[in-house]
């Protein structure tokens, strides 16, 4: 039997060829390398590299229903491997290639351009070409209940996904199918093999195992992919992971990158690191809002209080005050929230909240590993035991350390707050950073938290 060429996959390591080429090229005219026979071999040897590395990491792996980043993600890890092994293959194979030492450098830059816009005009190629009914996969459900009738909504309405149901195969005909059911579970074998259809979706979950088993036979036999529908489907998220247990498939519902342990080493690195950076340069503005808090209000220094951090235990956070002391509680012994001019927060408290300094303190929580410099805002145990019963996916924030900075904080969300929905707006930003981490978000909150500290947070009170 023939093999069909994989004509999307042909198209995409071709274009990615011709970007290497002129990244190639591009880097030896702005480096000013002289144009050597050598430097043909080097540009062979860097073309294979990438295409081999790219199979590798799945950068050619079918995104049609995933997001860009997912794609994105695969560019960079690409990307790092290739210069890793053009690196080594430079310096020790090729000692006659004339080409200064920022070659590698601004090659990458440039391949990491091209790609990106390459990728991003690939993908609303595919789009458009998808839309107008050509580069479809055929796919049959196998099931017409709740599940495979969802599944062939989603399919229906998102077009770039790149899916055209055939129709229904399930011993109980729905009249909800339009004309789509093709038969019972006993006639799959004759329906693979009279229609064109690349996959089988299995979409019962509550299926006997001698059912699944049947299915997934007969569609084998008639050479078709397979893929099954955990029954736990509605409450996954982008972030859904399988892995072996044994002989066992494990669906993980809800992943982070700060489930693996290195990605946990490295952020904790980096916050030691950075705040003993921090600490050293600073310590004069210590001093000095030491110094300004005790003059200018009785009282401490520095303000204690409980809240709650990774795994849900209680921590004492550091602050300099800012309020007048012992008012955070009413009269009737409810929790107080900061309000915008409240009278309890001193003049230089005022200062301190709007620029965040109050929270500088925080770097020895840091150091204690209590915190870490960027994650969730922890809360105070009052609003930390209501928010658990008012706002869906609340504790999620507590499977990794609270920070002193946050997404949530850098894109508005700071502060209590009564209302139910900007809490809830909170915790999911909260919860998004924890499911999409990176170093280089890490980076890009510092920055913008520093960018706010410059002109000041409206919401700061």
């Amino acid at each position: 039997m023939k093999t069909a060429l994989n004509v999307p996959l042909l198209l995409r390591q071709l274009v990615d060829c011709l970007i290497l080429t002129l990244a190639f090229l591009l880097a030896l005219e702005t480096t000013g390398a002289s144009p050597y026979p050598a430097n043909i071999p080097v540009w062979c040897i860097s073309t294979i590299s990438w295409l081999a590395t790219g199979l590798y990491l799945h950068l050619y792996d079918d995104f049609r229903s995933r997001p860009f980043s997912f794609e994105f993600m695969a560019i960079i890890k690409t990307l790092l491997l290739h210069v890793c092994i053009l690196t080594f293959i430079l310096f020790y194979f090729f000692k006659f290639f004339h080409a200064p030492r920022a070659f590698i450098g601004v090659y990458s830059l440039y391949i990491l351009i091209g790609m990106m816009f390459s990728k991003i005009l690939i993908k609303k190629l595919f789009l458009r070409i998808r839309t107008n009914g050509y580069n479809v996969k055929n796919i049959l459900i196998v099931g017409a209940g709740e599940t495979a009738m969802h599944f062939h909504d989603t399919i229906a309405t998102n077009d770039h996904f790149g899916y055209q149901c055939i129709g229904f195969v399930d011993n109980i005909p729905n009249q909800a199918l339009n004309g789509k059911y093709l038969g019972p579970l006993s006639s799959l074998g004759h329906i693979l093999e009279n229609h064109e259809i690349d996959d089988v979706v299995l979409a019962i979950p509550e299926s006997s195992r001698e059912e699944t088993e049947s299915i997934i036979v007969a569609s084998e036999k008639a050479a078709k992919r397979v893929k099954i529908i955990a029954s736990c489907y509605q409450h996954c998220t982008s972030t859904v992971s399988m892995s072996l247990f044994g002989n066992f498939p494990v669906i993980t519902i809800r992943s982070s990158p700060l489930d693996h342990t290195g990605n946990q080493q490295l952020k904790r690195l980096f916050d030691i690191c950075f705040t003993l950076f921090l600490l050293v340069t600073f310590s004069w503005l210590f001093l000095l809002i030491a110094v300004l808090v005790k003059i200018t209000s009785p009282g401490p220094v520095i303000y204690k209080q409980e809240r709650w951090g990774l795994k849900n235990k209680k921590l004492t956070i550091y602050k300099f005050r800012t309020m007048t002391i012992n008012s955070e509680w009413n009269s009737d012994g409810t929790y107080r929230l900061t309000t915008r001019n409240d009278p309890r927060v001193t003049r230089i408290g005022r200062l301190l909240r709007h620029t965040n300094l109050d929270e500088l303190p925080q770097f020895f929580n840091v150091l204690k590993g209590d915190m870490s410099f960027v994650g969730p805002r922890p809360h105070v145990t009052p609003m930390h035991l209501e928010l658990q019963k008012t706002v869906q996916h609340y504790m999620l924030r507590h499977l990794v350390k609270p920070g002193i900075t946050g997404w949530a904080q850098v894109n508005g969300c700071r502060g209590e707050s009564e209302q139910l929905d900007r809490q809830q707006q909170r915790i999911n930003m909260d919860n998004w950073y924890i499911e999409n981490y990176s170093f280089w978000l890490d980076c890009q909150i510092i920055f913008q938290t520093i960018v706010n500290m410059i002109k000041g947070d409206k919401n700061a009170y």
